[in-house]
């Protein structure tokens, strides 16, 4: 008999765990596994600030795939459309090639993408934060900005140059700022024609507080931490216009500035839209089981799904945090070999272990089992649950030594010369213009039932 064939969309920390799960639970001839993914690893994004500042290679926060799993098929592409009653999944690979891959079981696990606004300019002029590539480049640009500032005899240029504005006051962006930040500040020495007054960095968010999810004591003391470092926090602003020399806040003030980081949040992938099933605020909604209701055999999970929290109760939903993908990862692997076994599902529940925000050198909060933590403490509590997070031995030494290695010597500030011909827009590597419509996946499956 033909094995059943269980297909993973995403190789974030949801679609590993659970393909991981899954040829732990299956034997070899039980199911055929594929996971179709654009990349040949699975990013640690908690991590990749510190990517951005130099602290950590790209390699040591990008997992290995190949290295983790044995026996799943890895289709190289992104999934842009799915169509339930023909349970196919149709697949854009690297090369850009259209292909097909059929389904009995289906989890769909494709994260997340930056949300932005109809903001004038913004497409255009910002950069993200969400994938390795724009980690890469990122820090590329701010090297490049020293450069030219150090190379320039114009001070309204320099200081254009040298002032920095991230949007987002969540853990992504308050890492960002705060490890950046760090980057231009040691960089001075390198740079002696610098002046140190000119360099600048805003933090700017929408809401009245800090990192909301951490509380009100301990955003106070991540506030009071940046600010000491020199770093200008701003809430209950937002941008309202983004040139390629200026930024204008939504109180007035223009900044002259080159570089304008957006971490405004996150969105749920678009191929959630294809489904034609309920949403809620983009995720899919899913029973307790993780599976989608009306859809035989689907089940989503991660930053793309509205999982209920049971832990919590009172109807609320999963965070779009790794701790809770991880073990949604397993939850669903189980449930998926229930299904093939005809054996009960299980609902998730999981009760948060708590968060960690590192802040580069002796800063960070962390609230681990709802302590509250601050400094150096707090700074060991985060990179210890990153450690034990990673999901290799190799990946946790790659990052153990970057740590020691930037401790003792330091960043060197050299550019990869990533994009340096031309700026990268908002969405240059996310590539959200990629999904069909659901009435072109008809269009699609129909065509190849009548070529069969």
């Amino acid at each position: 008999m033909e094995r059943p064939r269980i297909v993973v969309v995403g190789g974030g920390f949801a679609g590993l765990e659970c393909a991981r799960r899954l040829e732990q639970l299956l034997g070899p001839n039980e199911a055929e596994i594929s996971l179709v993914t654009p990349f040949g690893y699975s990013l640690y994004l908690p991590l990749l600030p510190q990517v951005a500042s130099g602290v950590l290679t790209p390699q040591s926060v990008a997992v290995s795939l190949r290295r983790v799993l044995r026996r799943t098929t890895v289709v190289p592409g992104g999934a842009i459309g799915i169509d339930p009653r023909a349970k196919v999944c149709i697949v854009r690979r690297t090369t850009d090639e259209i292909t097909d891959i059929a389904y009995d079981y289906l989890v769909l696990a494709p994260g997340s993408i930056t949300r932005s606004f109809d903001i004038p300019g913004l497409e255009e002029n910002a950069r993200g934060m969400k994938t390795l590539a724009e980690a890469a480049y990122l820090r590329d640009h701010v090297i490049a900005q020293l450069d030219l500032a150090a190379n320039s005899t114009d001070r309204a240029e320099q200081a254009a140059r040298l002032q920095f504005v991230v949007v987002g006051g969540g853990y992504a962006g308050t890492e960002t700022a705060a490890c950046l930040q760090r980057l231009t500040t040691g960089a001075l020495k390198r740079y002696p024609r610098l002046d140190p007054s000119l360099i600048k960095w805003h933090l700017v968010d929408i809401a009245d507080k800090l990192m909301p999810e951490l509380g009100d004591e301990l955003g106070r003391k991540a506030m009071t931490m940046l600010r000491r470092r020199g770093v200008e926090v701003s809430l209950g602003v937002s941008v309202a216009k983004a040139a390629p020399e200026s930024v204008t806040l939504t109180d007035g003030r223009e900044l002259p500035c080159r570089t304008l980081v957006w971490t405004a949040g996150v969105a749920a992938s678009p191929l959630m839209g294809t489904l034609g099933t309920e949403t809620v605020k983009g995720r899919l909604v899913v029973t307790p089981s993780m599976e989608v209701p009306g859809l035989d055999g689907v089940f989503a999970l991660g930053d793309a799904a509205a999982v209920p929290d049971l832990a919590r109760g009172d109807g609320q939903i999963c965070a779009p945090t790794a701790q809770h993908s991880q073990r949604q990862g397993k939850a669903v692997a189980g449930n998926v070999v229930a299904a093939l076994r005809g054996q009960e599902k299980r609902p998730y529940v999981h009760k948060d272990l708590g968060l960690v925000v590192d802040l580069g050198g002796t800063d960070a909060v962390s609230r681990p089992l709802g302590i509250d933590l601050a400094g150096l403490p707090a700074q060991a509590v985060a990179r210890g649950y990153h450690l034990m997070a990673l999901r290799t031995n190799v990946a946790k030494v790659r990052v153990m030594t970057n740590w020691l290695l930037n401790a003792t010597a330091g960043d060197d500030f050299v550019r990869i010369g990533f994009l340096a011909r031309r700026p990268a827009r908002l969405r240059d590597f996310e590539y959200t213009d990629a999904y069909l419509t659901p009435d072109r996946i008809r269009e699609h499956t129909a065509a190849l039932a009548a070529r069969a």
